[in-house]
């Protein structure tokens, strides 16, 4: 069916959705005969659910700068191990957050140096890039009220550090507009779904020549 594989990933603050539209998005694949690989950023693979648990959970305060590299392992990790040899099979890889919540967490919500973490994120990469990233855009107020259970470490930095982290987003969108598109998930789930959708048959007619 389709010459090559592809690498789609689904961005967004904390409670925008993109999960579900995620999932949703894998059973239309699925159901048009691709081999759909599902994954995530950190925690796909062992090592990353080490990691996870580490930056998620950890009762030991992490200095800004270990959060970062620990990351980076996940992401260098995770690449290598996953997304490329799934890439190279054929098979549409939909990963749940990738290097751009890397960029818009720590270099934008913490306020660190967003270029250096951009230069390192490269390292990690080795040269996989998305062929799209869906950046789902939803205001701090309603993405909090959409979350439900216990926060993390990172839910629970609060409204203006999503602030810094959603505008942190828009200005990587703005860096990348053929590979990033945003999508406003302040609509309902099916208009969201429709136009996540829409996205993705766009890119594929346009890869494949369908």
């Amino acid at each position: 069916m389709q010459k090559k594989g592809l690498f789609i990933t689904f961005e967004g603050t904390d409670g925008c959705g993109k999960t579900t539209q995620l999932n949703m998005a894998a059973e239309f694949l699925k159901s048009k005969g691709y081999e759909v690989v599902i994954t995530r950023e950190p925690g796909a693979l062992e090592t990353g659910k080490k990691i996870r648990q580490i930056l998620l959970h950890s009762e030991e305060k992490l200095s800004d700068y270990c959060e970062m590299f620990l990351f980076l392992a996940d992401r260098a990790q995770h690449v290598e191990a996953l997304i490329k040899p799934a890439v190279e099979q054929g098979k549409i890889v939909l990963c749940d957050r990738h290097k751009d919540s890397h960029i818009a967490y720590q270099g934008y919500g913490r306020e660190k140096n967003a270029q250096l973490i951009k230069e390192l994120n490269q390292i990690a990469v080795n040269g996989i890039e998305p062929d799209l990233t869906l950046l789902y855009c939803v205001s701090p107020e309603v993405a909090m009220k959409r979350l439900s259970g216990a926060p993390d470490r990172i839910e629970a930095e609060g409204t203006k550090f999503q602030e810094r982290v959603l505008e942190g987003y828009k200005k990587i969108a703005k860096e990348n507009p053929e590979r990033i598109k945003v999508i406003n998930a302040d609509n309902s789930v099916e208009t969201v779904y429709n136009d996540t959708k829409n996205t993705i048959i766009e890119l594929i007619e346009k890869k494949f020549e369908v």
